[in-house]
């Protein structure tokens, strides 16, 4: 930041402030488990559990409010990370984008991709900083066979008319399977169905910029396209699933480890809570990691802490005072 000069009001109000709603909806199951721990632990320091599991009442039954509160939880989270929270990130994004990360180059060179259904497009080389494409081919065929042809030597981006400046093109038709036209042009504009931020990395953070219908709509564009990087918005799409769902495990854990009444107070369960709070977090980012960076499956990614952690709730909850 201080290297890019990026002003403190920004810095402050556009950045940090726009932290605060992401983290609290990211560790809300965890506020919760440490509440959930807190609370049980009160009411087992003071013999009410022991009470009240002696009146005849069954540990479930006694487990039913929690699992009602973590269920509210659980909706609001992803009411909050589908819909309300993405317009929310947009300014924390931009300043990322302008202060913190470096400026992207698209380097790859002789780029197939397919527009539509029957519609593919081929660049030999695409330039990022000014969004121009050389040797640009856009072909459409009809039930496997070939029905036009349009070769242009330079494609530039008019950001004004959202659409492309094709120049020095030549168009193919096919008529039938004895006649063809050709026809030529020095210039063509249209929007051709695709745009420069097609050739932009894909970053988890963008795609919490968009609601879950926009978010959908992304990645099935993008395996249209046949684009194999498309792991940030699919680790993005799986967590606003299982990071709600980890309301209702975490909250399983903290109650069926603090029901038991221990010497020495809170605190050994309150260190433990601390402790697997704190391991779920580290979990959640390296299994995050691996799916960006490495070769893990995102949904595998996004759903191991919970599985693990799941099997870890079932444990705690055999074990828990009947």
């Amino acid at each position: 930041m201080l290297q890019r000069n990026a002003p403190l009001k920004e810095i402050v109000f556009d950045y940090y402030l726009n932290f605060i709603p992401y983290f609290a909806n990211l560790f809300s199951p965890l506020f919760v488990f440490i509440a959930v721990i807190f609370f049980t632990s009160k009411m087992a320091a003071k013999s009410e559990i022991v009470a009240i599991l002696s009146s005849g009442t069954t540990f479930m039954r006694l487990l039913r409010p929690y699992l009602v509160a973590a269920a509210l939880i659980a909706v609001g989270n992803w009411y909050l990370s589908g819909y309300v929270l993405p317009p929310a990130n947009k300014k924390r994004i931009d300043f990322e984008n302008k202060y913190i990360r470096d400026k992207f180059y698209f380097s790859k060179r002789n780029i197939h991709f397919q527009i539509l259904p029957g519609k593919q497009a081929y660049l030999e080389t695409y330039s990022s900083p000014d969004s121009s494409g050389f040797r640009f081919t856009l072909e459409h065929f009809e039930e496997g066979k070939l029905v036009s042809k349009l070769m242009c030597d330079r494609i530039q981006w008019n950001s004004a008319t959202k659409q492309w400046r094709m120049e020095g093109c030549s168009r193919r038709t096919n008529i039938s399977e004895l006649q063809e036209s050709l026809e030529f042009f020095t210039a063509l504009d249209s929007a051709l169905g695709f745009s420069p931020n097609d050739f932009a990395r894909p970053l988890l953070e963008d795609a919490a910029l968009l609601n879950n219908a926009e978010l959908d709509a992304l990645i099935d564009r993008e395996r249209l396209k046949g684009n194999a990087r498309i792991e940030p918005y699919l680790v993005e799409k799986y967590n606003r699933v299982s990071i709600p769902f980890s309301a209702f495990i975490l909250t399983l854990i903290g109650a069926s480890l603090s029901s038991r009444k221990v010497r020495g107070g809170i605190g050994i369960q309150l260190g433990i809570g601390v402790g697997l709070c704190f391991v779920y977090i580290m979990m959640m980012r390296f299994a995050l990691t691996f799916a960006t960076k490495g070769s893990l499956p995102p949904i595998i990614a996004s759903w191991t802490p919970n599985l693990l952690f799941g099997t870890l709730s079932i444990y705690f909850y055999r074990v828990a005072p009947k």
